[in-house]
Order: structure tokens, then C-alpha cells, then sequence
């Protein structure tokens, strides 16, 4: 670690810099040389090793040949708004020294001993028809690139019907993968969630069928290159939908756990989810969008639309469970953000994949959580395991919501005025307290259960419990349906329970932002 080219005197645009790469340090630092002529020192840089992304030898296309005396670094570089950009520095070193060859081999160690959980070898599902169709050339243009600078082996898989992506997961071989990569929009990132997550339940002989059965964390991580209408979990996991910033995430082997929501109906797994499972409004919403895809993006507020001015609630009992050892609230007005203590001390009961049990029943102690019921007529009832934010709601659904610390909000809308509703609705895309209304309550809990008042014959025989639209607002029947993560139950009628930590993210949580406006 002695060796002379650890501490050089190197020629970069900026200026010369005494370069140093400490022993068993974990930055590239360089300090301007007192000798440059007057002006033209630059800043000193410290450059994290843990944040680059490769080095090379030679410069830029745009340099002069350096005869073999330069090498290059790229590193990540944070821009407004939770973006990350690619920069490069370039070092030019005496020449006939060798020390070129020889910084490029210490950082490139350097970087493999900084970097355990970078990935070396990904599958990519790109889904060309998500969104708005651009999610191929998104891949092509701002992200294929990146990943062949940092060295990393892609397999590239662009899907051509649904559910390619999930059954391709769960049949073939991943052991020679360090990770998943999908290039799309939520739809995407949950079909490939739910198969990894199958996929590790079934090798380790567990049901997913048992609402209390106790999962397995899948060891691959997952990538999200956002491409969709919202991308909402990659915009509360990482605070930006930009695709360099997702991939430089992914390069750099960055990990953020991730809580997961199992929903069952009468003893089988129907979805998991992870930024909404809603009954009423969002149900309505998303089954009637589907049938104006061709819309785009703007279905969704098009069918928003008429559903406020329907203003349907529906009878029901909700019951849940309170979260346990958690001195939070949803209405704390704290932000889950890197490194988040809550987070990180829910962490160390997860080893081994192990998770708490239950209760089942009513009466537990308040140091176990409390089971609690409200029945009357709802709005819509939401549960999220994140704050749901999205470039439209920047706060999301639940401001304060955490990733990774084994419970969800749930927020209760009860029937009201179509005004009263819109007032709700409208703090979401603001900074107002969007529970601060006499028919709405929100609660952090570990489980839910719901049964409505009614239960229609046609769901009894297993069919589908809502009809449609009959005009402009539903026909009349007691029914809504459930939206997981965007896609719709048949069922009414469910129960959901929280896993802690079940997934991992290629992300770091949002980042506070210093000096960044």
C-alpha cells in the first residue's frame, strides 16, 4: 500500500493536483498543486470510490492521444432534484513514468474491494409497449451504454407478450445472475417482484397460500429503469423517475430493502403488492381505465374524473392490526430517507429470513399490536407500504410512510360530499396535511382484513363482484374492486399481511439534498 503511485503529481483540465488514494481509503483525493501559475488551480475533488463507476485507461474522444500516459475516471454526480449524472475526470502522468497502467489497476482493485454488492452479470426485461412505448429506446440511448462502461454482462430480453417477463423468471436458471433489471413501469417491476418472490418460496418448500406462513427474502436484487406512466415505486425509492440516475444506483450495487404486501382471498394468494392495494375510488379507477388504454397516461385522470363525480362509497368492516414496537405515526411529518434509522433498526429480526408471527385473533396486548374494527360506508380504503409518491404527487399518498420497517398505512376515506372528496384529493399534489379532515383516519398497521356489507351472488360463484360503468356512473350494486399495484381483484372479500424486508432494491432510499435546491 506504500507504493509511490498512490501519491502522484498528475495533470488533469483542471489544473495539476497532487493525487492520493489512501491505504484501505475509501476516496480519490486531489489537492491543487501551490505551484500551478496563478489562477489556474482548481478545487480540490474527493471522489468516493464506492460511487465510481469505472476506470480506463486513455482519455476522452475529445482529448489529444496522450501516447499510453492517461487514464480516466468516472464517477457518479449528483444534480438537482435526487438526479445523479455520469462525470469523468481525466489524468495525464509523466511521461515514461508507467504510473497510468498502475492507478488504473489500484482503483480498479480498489473498487472490487468497496464494491461486494455491485453487479457483475444482470438480466434486463425491457416491456416495448409500457407507458408510453418508449421503453426501448430508453434502454438503448441512457442505459446500455452505462452498464457496458461499468463492465457489467446483460442479458437483454424484450418481452413480447404478457407475463413473459414473470415465466421466464420462474422457469429458468439465475443462479449465475447477481440481479433483475426491469425497463418499464410499475406493472413491470410487479410482475417481476411477484415471480422472483414465488420463485424463492417454492425452492424453499413454502406456501404462499398460508397468510401466516413465513416468507424467504429472494437473494437477487431488483433494478427499475423507470419507462412507465408513473413509476411510482422507483420514485419513492429513489426520489426521481430519470433513468441515468436508476442505473448508476444499480451500478454502484446500491441496496434498499423493501417492505412487501401479501393479499389473500379465502386461503390463496391473490397478489402481492407494494405502493397501493385499494378498495373503492383507486379500484374503480384502474378497472375503468383499462378500458381507455388508448388514452395513455391520461386515462387515469380521465377515469379519476368520473369517479369523483359519481362519488360511489361502499358498506364494509375493516379490521386491523396495529404495528407493534414503532413509536412512528403516519402524521409524524418524518421521511424515510437513506439510511433511515426506523428502517435500519426493524433490520437485524429479519436474519435468516425470519419474521415475526401474528396474532390472529382480537384482544392482543398493546406491546403486540391491537386488532381494531371500523364498519360503515367508505370512500376508499388504502393501504401503502411507501409513500406512493410520483412526479404528480410529490408527497404521495402517505408522507411519512417508511420502506423497510414492517408495516403500512392505512388510510380510511368514509363517505362525504364529492367536494369534501376533490379537498383530499387536491392536498396530495401540495404540501397540506392531506388526513387533517373529519372523514378521513389514518393508522399504521402490520395487517388488514375486510368484508363487505354485501356479497353478491355472482361473486359467490367465483365471478368477477363489479359490472362496470352504466353511463357515467357505476350501476348500482354494493361492490367496488381492489387495485393491487395497478392490477384488479375479482374479489372483495381479503385479508393482506405485511413482509418485512422481503425484497431488495438497486437504490439507497431519497437522499437529503444539501445545497441542491
Amino acid at each position: 500500500m506504500g507504493d509511490p503511485f498512490h501519491r502522484s503529481l498528475l495533470r488533469t483540465p483542471r489544473g495539476r493536483f497532487r493525487v492520493s488514494l489512501p491505504p484501505r481509503g475509501e476516496f480519490l483525493l486531489g489537492t491543487p498543486e501551490p505551484l500551478s501559475p496563478a489562477g489556474a488551480a482548481g478545487q480540490s475533488f474527493c471522489i468516493p470510490v464506492g460511487e465510481m463507476v469505472g476506470v480506463q485507461l486513455g482519455g476522452s474522444s475529445l482529448s489529444p492521444p496522450g501516447e499510453g500516459n492517461q487514464f480516466t475516471v468516472s464517477y457518479v454526480q449528483r444534480e438537482k432534484r435526487q438526479c445523479w449524472s455520469l462525470a469523468t475526470l481525466e489524468f495525464t502522468v509523466p511521461p515514461g513514468s508507467g504510473l497510468a497502467p498502475r492507478w488504473v489497476d489500484a482503483l480498479q482493485r480498489r473498487i472490487q474491494l468497496h464494491g461486494v454488492t455491485r453487479p457483475k452479470k444482470l438480466l434486463v426485461f425491457v416491456n416495448p409497449v409500457g407507458g408510453r412505448c418508449r421503453a426501448s429506446k430508453i434502454y438503448q440511448d441512457q442505459v446500455a451504454g452505462l452498464f457496458a462502461l461499468a463492465g457489467i454482462q446483460t442479458e437483454v430480453v424484450e418481452t413480447q407478450r404478457p407475463h413473459e417477463a414473470g415465466d421466464m423468471i420462474l422457469q429458468r436458471d439465475l443462479s449465475d445472475l447477481d440481479g433483475l433489471v426491469c425497463v418499464g413501469g410499475d406493472g413491470t417491476f410487479n410482475e417481476v417482484m411477484h415471480a422472483l418472490i414465488s420463485r424463492t418460496q417454492t425452492k424453499a418448500g413454502i406456501s404462499e397460500d398460508d397468510p401466516m406462513a413465513q416468507l424467504l427474502p429472494p437473494r437477487l436484487h431488483i433494478g427499475i429503469i423507470p419507462a412507465g406512466s408513473t413509476d411510482c415505486v422507483c420514485f419513492a425509492s429513489v426520489g426521481t423517475s430519470d433513468p441515468v440516475t436508476s442505473a448508476l444506483h444499480i451500478i454502484i450495487g446500491d441496496s434498499q430493502p423493501l417492505d412487501v404486501c401479501s393479499v389473500h382471498h379465502r386461503g390463496r394468494l391473490q397478489r402481492y403488492a407494494v405502493s397501493l392495494v385499494g378498495y373503492g375510488f383507486y379500484g374503480d379507477v384502474v378497472r375503468d381505465s383499462e378500458q381507455h388504454r388508448w388514452l395513455g397516461p391520461v386515462r387515469y385522470d380521465f377515469s379519476g374524473l368520473k369517479a369523483v363525480l359519481c362519488n360511489r362509497s361502499y358498506a364494509g368492516t375493516v379490521e386491523f392490526l396495529t404495528a407493534r414496537g414503532t413509536e412512528t405515526s403516519p402524521r409524524d411529518q418524518t421521511r424515510c430517507r437513506a439510511g433511515c434509522l426506523i428502517c435500519s433498526e426493524a433490520g437485524p429480526q429479519l436474519r435468516g429470513g425470519s419474521q415475526e408471527k401474528l396474532p390472529q385473533q382480537e384482544g392482543a396486548g398493546a406491546a403486540a399490536g391491537e386488532w381494531q374494527r371500523e364498519q360503515g360506508r367508505f370512500l376508499a380504503i388504502n393501504l401503502t407500504c411507501m409513500s406512493s409518491a410520483c412526479p404528480k404527487s410529490p408527497e404521495g399518498l402517505s408522507p411519512s410512510a417508511h420502506l423497510a420497517d414492517g408495516s403500512a398505512d392505512l388510510i380510511l376515506v368514509r363517505e362525504c360530499s364529492s367536494l369534501g372528496f376533490l379537498r383530499h384529493l387536491s392536498r396530495h399534489m401540495d404540501h397540506r396535511d392531506q388526513f387533517d379532515l373529519p372523514f378521513v383516519s389514518v393508522h399504521r398497521v402490520q395487517a388488514l382484513r375486510f368484508t363487505p356489507s354485501q356479497l353478491e351472488e355472482s361473486e359467490e360463484q367465483g365471478q368477477p363482484a363489479h359490472r362496470g360503468w352504466k353511463g357515467l356512473c357505476w350501476a348500482e350494486h354494493p361492490l367496488s374492486c381492489w387495485s393491487c399495484d395497478g392490477e384488479t381483484l375479482p374479489h372483495a372479500d381479503i385479508s393482506v399481511r405485511v413482509h418485512r424486508q422481503l425484497v431488495h432494491l438497486f437504490a439507497r432510499g431519497i437522499e437529503q439534498q444539501l445545497g441542491l435546491a
